[in-house]
């Protein structure tokens, strides 16, 4: 499974649609920047200004409120609704100020995860040094429709599963590690502090005893490149294994990304209509979202990556 998206921050509520936000890097909003100018910011000066005073404030913890920041901000799409979120109560044991919260499915209600929702000030040299930081304060949309999706289809998971560029929780792997019937899921991201924090979601589900007999661990890759990513997935693959990649057209991001993969001599697939409620929405906000919706940033489209042709039934 692998998730891209660079994006963060809505506000949570005692039970609010999963977006791991806060309105600060402790409780306030924020945002990773589209690449691209957005219409009516009045030219690329205007706009590589505002990401400046974005990443700035964010920087300082204080929240977005000009209306020019928010504009290059690409969180103003902010879930798909597909999980119900609210606090649970701390851990007796647990003399730390982690604020926990339960992540339960909206149309799988059996099925639910504890996640850290409190994760502290992020620091600046870890946003210099670390390899991506797009998701160190966030379930973006992408994480939550493939996680949405790995539960519906949590019949195709068998064996071992690894997650590449989890993020802060890596959802969508700890769900098929609660739902499936796998022995192995290895749930990976290329920011040393997701993976500290992975690791201690691990733990607290772990005793939760939500895991089953399935041996869930963390690990860090520190490779930035596309194409390296495409030969990690290759090698990664059993020949009758799949991956199942959950990401936004972004421009050409996409579309070069697979033809990597063809060029790699994996059969590539792509679909948009893979769950009827997430359609619903994305139709929904083209019409009447256009202000907050940009499908191009905002709609995660389904990649799925295999060393043998599939039958045209999936």
């Amino acid at each position: 499974m692998y998730k891209t998206e660079e994006e963060c921050a809505g506000a949570p509520g005692d039970c609010d649609p999963a977006s791991t936000s806060r309105r600060d890097f402790n409780k306030n909003t924020c945002g990773t920047e589209s690449l691209r100018p957005s219409e009516g910011t009045g030219g690329s000066a205007e706009v590589a200004r505002a990401r400046w005073t974005l990443l700035r404030q964010v920087l300082r913890q204080k929240q977005a409120d000009s209306p020019d920041v928010k504009q290059v901000s690409v969180r103003r799409f902010a879930t798909f609704d597909l999980f119900c979120r609210k606090p649970v109560k701390p851990d007796t044991s647990d003399d730390t100020d982690d604020q926990w919260v339960e992540y339960r499915s909206v149309r799988f209600p059996e099925f639910s995860a504890l996640l850290r929702d409190n994760l502290g000030p992020l620091r600046v040299n870890e946003v210099l040094n670390s390899f991506d930081n797009t998701g160190n304060v966030c379930v973006w949309p992408s994480e939550e429709v493939m996680a949405h999706y790995c539960l519906q289809n949590r019949h195709i998971f068998k064996g071992a599963v690894c997650e590449l560029g989890g993020g802060m929780t890596c959802l969508a792997g700890i769900m098929v590690a609660i739902c499936a019937d796998v022995t192995e899921v290895l749930l990976s991201d290329g920011n040393e502090k997701s993976i500290q924090n992975v690791r201690g979601v691990i733990e607290r589900n772990k005793q939760a005893g939500l895991f089953g007999s399935a041996n869930v661990s963390s690990s860090l890759f520190l490779d930035q490149y596309r194409a390296s990513l495409v030969d990690a997935i290759r090698r990664l693959l059993q020949p009758n294994g799949r991956a199942l990649v959950f990401a936004p057209l972004r421009g050409e991001t996409l579309r070069q990304f697979c033809r990597l993969a063809v060029q790699a001599g994996l059969c590539v697939s792509q679909s948009q209509r893979y769950d009827a409620h997430v359609w619903d929405i994305h139709q929904k906000m083209l019409k009447e979202g256009k202000d907050t919706y940009d499908e191009n940033i905002h709609f995660p489209n389904l990649i799925t990556l295999t060393k043998e042709p599939q039958s045209s039934s999936h």
